[in-house]
């Protein structure tokens, strides 16, 4: 499916730039496929075949997408390595996959097993020089059969509760997204800055869209918000797309008034929620709506959405509703429907989602039931039929004998005007097992907000024991790879908080 794409973007957009890096190396439709042939001549020299396994441990790059596409093309299923994740990491990946070749660079080697095959390879700066020792001509890959079973990818998850999880997708679940990603359109053109690693299932899955649809990808190393507003303004990008933490960052960089952002007409935030404050801030400082879209490593990075026409209620309280597609209900502890208003536990139902967890047939059995994908989010249904979240399963925490979700308490008081970002975080109590701590991020007032504060705020709208009993201020949230706020991290701030 891949493969397939890919050659007819090459005829199709031939000289049109597909890919422009920070190192100055800019990549035709044309040479992409060309470039590919190549390098998968030397993976078949390598001893490739048809269901090997290939590892990539490199920085988001022109090299990683050259590799993945190469490999497609010869029927290798591609894994990739987030080059965030620490050496352990690394290891535990590598355990799981069991690839037959892995090539990496020497910087994001550390924790690779001695007994596997690694290739290090280098990033370049120079086009002629690129993949230059990973390039034969002498070995042209032939057309694959037709398989919508053929395994294309595996992306691994955050690792936020574990170990990293490897979805595996097949031909069947790309070809799924990028119908409902594009609706079956092609060559619409226009230039957009990937807001996850390569290893993630952000690019991986999404790839054969941004292809059919001749898109020029502009590539960072690492996501930064200055390069990344320089280059909205330059290439008049006209949708901006990142998690939320991403896009209060480019709210924060330096002289955002003088940028021209004329061009933007819509704000994308992917991944989960988004905190209420944020969504106003954005809203009018781009002075375009803003759409926030429920997804997964699991799902294929395709769930629900707020719409961009959509109500204030809508935008700043909700995940929306599902997209074309998809389903969606919410089952109690015992499977069966809930009441609209009442907390659940989320499924979704969608042709995105992957098809296994690779070499996982516990955890598989476990997240997919009867083909509907089981989150671990907490979510309601309003009688609109639009969903609100109210935490991960393993966020509630229980004060006294009544049930707190985090997410339906943090979606109130994050409106405060004294308050930028806030996270509640449960703590043991000796009478009444746990209470909420709220950790603030101040917003610009001449003041940091009070327990009375939040308190008093949000009186009115939630019940008095899902009220924060503590507050701590702090300068920033602390973020995982995937730009989420690592929990975890503030629960070791104040001795004995919960696991």
């Amino acid at each position: 499916m891949l493969p397939e794409i890919v050659r007819a973007a090459a005829l199709n957009f031939e000289n049109r730039t597909v890919i422009d890096s920070e190192n100055n190396i800019h990549l035709s439709y044309k040479d992409l496929d060309l470039i590919s042939d190549e390098v998968s001549g030397a993976l078949l020299q390598r001893g490739l075949l048809e269901g090997s396994i290939l590892l990539l441990s490199l920085p988001t790059s022109i090299e990683y997408l050259i590799i993945y596409i190469a490999a497609s093309k010869i029927g290798v299923i591609t894994a990739g390595v987030n080059p965030r994740f620490r050496a352990s990491e690394r290891k535990s990946i590598c355990e799981i996959t069991e690839p037959d070749l892995i090539i990496a660079t020497s910087e994001l080697s550390d924790g690779i097993p001695k007994d596997l095959s690694v290739e290090i390879t280098e990033i370049t700066e120079n086009t002629e020089k690129l993949l230059a020792g990973l390039r034969s001509d002498s070995f042209q890959p032939k057309k694959l059969e037709e398989n919508l079973d053929r395994a294309v990818c595996i992306c691994f998850t955050s690792g936020s509760t574990g170990i990293p999880k490897g979805a595996l997708f097949t031909n069947k679940e790309l070809l799924a997204i990028q119908k409902m990603d594009t609706e079956g359109v092609w060559g619409s053109g226009g230039h957009l800055v990937p807001s996850t690693a390569f290893a993630h299932v952000g690019s991986m899955t999404k790839l054969p869209w941004q292809l059919s649809k001749g898109v020029t990808l502009h590539v960072l190393d690492r996501w930064k918000a200055e390069k990344v507003m320089g280059l909205i303004e330059t290439h008049r990008i006209s949708a901006i797309a990142g998690v939320s933490a991403q896009i209060a960052l480019l709210l924060k960089v330096e002289n955002f008034e003088n940028y021209d952002l004329s061009c933007v007409r819509a704000i994308v935030a992917g991944g989960g929620p988004s905190p209420p404050s944020l969504v106003i801030r954005a809203k009018n400082s781009f002075n375009a709506p803003y759409s926030i879209r429920y997804s997964s490593t699991e799902s294929g990075g395709i769930g629900l959405a707020t719409s961009l026409e959509s109500s204030v209620e809508e935008s700043l309280y909700t995940i929306g509703k599902p997209r074309p597609g998809v389903q969606a209900k919410i089952l109690d502890e015992d499977g069966n429907l809930v009441e609209n208003g009442e907390v659940g536990e989320l499924f979704l139902k969608t042709p995105s989602s992957m098809n296994s967890y690779w070499h996982d047939s516990k955890n598989t059995k476990k997240f997919l039931v009867d083909g509907w994908l089981k989150t671990e989010d907490l979510a309601r249904k309003d009688e609109e039929g639009l969903f609100r979240l109210a935490g991960r399963t393993n966020e509630m925490f229980v004060r006294g004998g009544y049930n707190v979700y985090p997410q339906e308490v943090e979606s109130v008081l994050s409106t405060h005007p004294k308050i930028e970002q806030m996270v509640l975080i449960p703590k043991p109590h000796d009478t009444l097992g746990q209470t909420g701590v709220a950790f603030v991020v101040p917003s610009h007032s001449e003041e940091n907000p009070t327990l009375e504060d939040l308190v008093e705020f949000g009186k009115d709208k939630l019940a008095k024991y899902k009220l924060p009993e503590e507050i701590s201020i702090i300068s920033e949230m602390p973020l995982k790879s995937g730009f989420k706020i690592d929990r975890s991290s503030l629960k070791n701030l104040f001795p004995g908080a919960s696991e």
